[in-house]
Parts: C-alpha cells; sequence; structure tokens
C-alpha cells in the first residue's frame, strides 16, 4: 500500500505560524534529508564564510523552516544561504562568532542526545531537535552553547526570512521567488489608490526588479561616496 502523506499547509501559513519548525514537520515531507556523498564541498567553493559543514547544516535548517513543496520553491531556491553568508561579511558581521559556535554547538547537541548529526537523522528527529533549539532545550554547556538556543534559532530564523523574500540586491531572492510566493509585484516610486485596489484585486501586473534599479534608490554605499 503506499504510503499516504498529509496535505501540506501553505507556506504563508508556515510564516505565520508561531512554531515555524513545528509548522514545517506539518508539510509532509519523510525519510533523511541527508545530501549526496560531496555535495558540502561542491557548495563550499560558492561560500566564503561558511565552512563546507556549516553550509550543509545551515542548508538543511533553512529546507525546514521554508520548505519547496507542491505549489513551488523555498528557502533554498532562493538562495537564502547564500545570502546570509554574504551578509556575514558585510551588514551581519558581528553575527559571524555567533554562526560559527552556535550551529557548531546545536550539531553538538544533535550528536549528543541523538547520535548523528542533524543532516544524518530521519525527518522527524530533525524536526524534535529544532524545536528543541528553538525552545531553548538545546541550551547547555556541555554541547557549548554560549547563550540561548532560543536565540540561535530566532536569528537564523529572521536570516532566512531576509535572504528568502529581501530585496534581490542583497544576494538573496533568487529570481524573485520570494515576491512571487508573497504576491508582491515589486517596488514601485509611488502607488495610488487604484494602484492598491488593482493589486488587492490581483490585477496590477509585477515589475521584478530590484530596488536599485530605481534612481531614486541609493544604495548605502553610494551615498557614502556622494
Amino acid at each position: 500500500m503506499a504510503e499516504q502523506r498529509p496535505k501540506g499547509i501553505s507556506r504563508r501559513d508556515l510564516l505565520r505560524t508561531a512554531s515555524v519548525a513545528g509548522a514545517a514537520a506539518a508539510v509532509g515531507q519523510t525519510g533523511s534529508a541527508a545530501q549526496e556523498p560531496g555535495t558540502a564541498s561542491a557548495r563550499a567553493a560558492t561560500y566564503e564564510h561558511l565552512t563546507a559543514e556549516e553550509a550543509e547544516l545551515l542548508e538543511a535548517i533553512a529546507d525546514h523552516l521554508i520548505p519547496a513543496d507542491d505549489n513551488g520553491p523555498g528557502a533554498l531556491d532562493a538562495g537564502a544561504v547564500h545570502y546570509i553568508d554574504r551578509s556575514l561579511g558585510g551588514a551581519q558581521s558581528g553575527s559571524r562568532d555567533d554562526y560559527h559556535s552556535g550551529l557548531a554547538a546545536f550539531d553538538r547537541y544533535c550528536r549528543v542526545t541523538r547520535n548523528a548529526r542533524f543532516v544524518d537523522l530521519e525527518h522527524t528527529d530533525q524536526i524534535s531537535a529544532l524545536l528543541d533549539m528553538q525552545t531553548g532545550g538545546a541550551s547547555g554547556a556541555r554541547v557549548g552553547f554560549l547563550g540561548s538556543s532560543a536565540a540561535l534559532f530566532s536569528m537564523l530564523r529572521a536570516h532566512v526570512l531576509h535572504g528568502t523574500f529581501g530585496d534581490p540586491y542583497y544576494g538573496g531572492n533568487r529570481d524573485f521567488i520570494g515576491w512571487k510566493l508573497l504576491g508582491y509585484p515589486g517596488p514601485r516610486v509611488s502607488v495610488t489608490t487604484v494602484d492598491q485596489r488593482r493589486l488587492e484585486a490581483g490585477e496590477l501586473e509585477a515589475e521584478y526588479q530590484s530596488a536599485y534599479d530605481w534612481d531614486s534608490f541609493v544604495r548605502s554605499e553610494d551615498a557614502e561616496d556622494a
């Protein structure tokens, strides 16, 4: 008898829910999320601030937070982890140590409590480990958490959201995946009342481009040089 999978929740519901890790379990993925051998080292060449192991772990976490489903692509397709890696060399450089120590501590927690790396765990065990991190249950000096694991989860979740739905200029939202998911038509210099009504009615034609393609939006580095 074929395995019956539960119906997946919408990713918009996923973003609204208070327990993102718990909601991800309802998407209906099964089995282990372990990657094919060699893929971590192949990906590492594209990252500047994340190690191969960190990138592999962060990609697995991001894939739970905003997974691809029957309705379309998710965080990995949007390049959310590439956004994070890029930001760790810029605006989020102050979080670099938090990423290095936090991801290492979380993986040690998985090894201590579940006898395997997070990426090698079965899907249900990955969900339970993420719930432990989200609620602060993975905290503790024995695995190297310098603070609450809940703080790490909040940071990772926020940055994955930024990388999926932020302006593509910053390295994420590849092919405007996030904007298409939300039904956001792209930045406009002005939005009239008529535009707003047409947007709500689904009649406004999308103009997918970075905000910085408009002369009205100035990049911070350009402003400093002016």
